[in-house]
């Protein structure tokens, strides 16, 4: 579990596509470099998360760290685009010990947003993203997403400050001192970004559904509507 408050900004130094080391196992590998602040306390097996994806430590020292990379992260995140140079997010996992300063984030990153548009006001920066359609294997994520409520943004934790349901884009906003600690600013429109919706609103969604019998909220709500013309038509 982790904060979305990031601790440092590590840097790309090695992707493996078939890592055949013993730390490697064969598969899709990141080494992420001048990460020394995170790695103090740092065992193997611990978990980091990567721009808002959490990983596991597979092996380390003073300065850098390694990471496996699933196929299924690969296909759900933006990792698949990072390149040697690139500076990426950190943030260990939550200590019990530490103030909760951010909101629930799991580190299971459920789909990537586009950004669209990025603007100064004053000494903040407004930034638009695009929300995918849904697909087969893609829920959709729209509903999750509220004015004021939260997202992780490349394990960020933010707030909502804008919501266009027509356009499927909302909007967030970057103090001065974020975008000094975090690399979204350093994106450039077109880019993709990590994001995981509040995973609250969809504990909430279940238990409803169950509740009402299971379905969509769409079948749901037709049906209720379905059900009160049929009574008014009886009457």
């Amino acid at each position: 579990m982790f904060t979305g408050l990031i601790e440092h900004m590590g840097v790309v130094s090695s992707i493996e596509a078939h890592d055949t080391t013993e730390s490697g196992g064969g598969g899709w590998t990141i080494s992420i470099a001048d990460s020394a602040p995170i790695l103090g306390d740092c065992h193997i097996g611990d978990s980091i998360s990567v721009n808002g994806a959490c990983l596991t430590v597979t092996e380390f020292d003073q300065d850098k760290f390694k990471v496996g990379v699933a196929p299924e992260t690969l296909s759900r995140t933006n990792l698949g685009d990072l390149k040697v140079g690139t500076r990426v997010n950190l943030e260990r996992a939550m200590a019990a010990h530490v103030r909760f300063g951010g909101h629930m984030v799991q580190g299971h990153v459920d789909d990537t947003v586009t950004i669209v548009s990025k603007e100064e006001d004053g000494n903040s920066l407004r930034l638009l993203f695009q929300v995918p359609e849904p697909s087969s294997n893609r829920a959709d994520l729209l509903p999750y997403i509220i004015q004021k409520g939260y997202v992780a943004l490349d394990g960020t934790s933010l707030t909502i400050t804008s919501v266009s349901d027509s356009g499927r884009l909302f909007g967030v906003m970057l103090i001065a001192h974020t975008q000094t600690k975090i690399q979204l600013p350093e994106k450039k429109v077109g880019e993709r970004v990590n994001l995981e919706v509040d995973i609250v609103g969809k504990y909430v969604e279940k238990a409803v559904l169950a509740a009402l019998g299971g379905g969509t909220l769409e079948r749901l709500v037709d049906e209720a509507v379905q059900k009160s013309l049929a009574k008014s038509h009886t009457v």
